[in-house]
């Protein structure tokens, strides 16, 4: 699915485009999984000495969100220009 008028766009424009969303979808996905913690009271950045089970929930809060976020621009990016795998 083109929209350049018939220009065909090129591969490696398309990859670029498919890496940019992955890397903001993780960012802001864990961005979300951050202050969804914060919001819940895990923190996963809490002092102290050791890792205490609020700032592990935090933490999966934090990959969860980033994980989930690249995710959903994968599938933004296959329903605009098909799968990358073809």
């Amino acid at each position: 699915m083109d929209n350049n008028k018939g220009k065909p766009e090129h591969p490696t424009r398309r990859l670029l485009v498919l890496g940019a969303s992955q890397a903001l979808g993780f960012f802001l996905g864990a961005m979300l999984g951050r202050y969804l913690g914060l919001l819940l009271g895990f923190d996963a950045f809490a002092g102290g000495s050791g890792y205490s089970t609020a700032s592990m929930v935090g933490i999966l809060l934090i990959g969860f969100g980033g994980g989930g976020g690249v995710q959903l621009a994968r599938r933004w990016y296959i329903r605009r220009y098909g799968d990358p795998k073809v």
